[in-house]
């Protein structure tokens, strides 16, 4: 599954699926997806593509 994360504010970050949905979650919502993908590492750039 890919995604793109844009971060839109200091504790919010927008992910678009590239399916067409999104989502937009605090810090610890993100984190806990990561999790769940299997993304152990979280990159505080302002934009982001993610792959899986």
């Amino acid at each position: 599954m890919s995604f793109h994360l844009n971060r839109i504010n200091p504790n919010q970050t927008q992910v678009l699926f590239h399916d067409g949905r999104f989502e937009t979650l605090t810090n610890e919502e993100l984190e806990e997806l990561m999790g769940q993908m299997g993304i152990s590492e979280k990159h505080d750039e302002m934009d982001s593509t993610i792959t899986d």
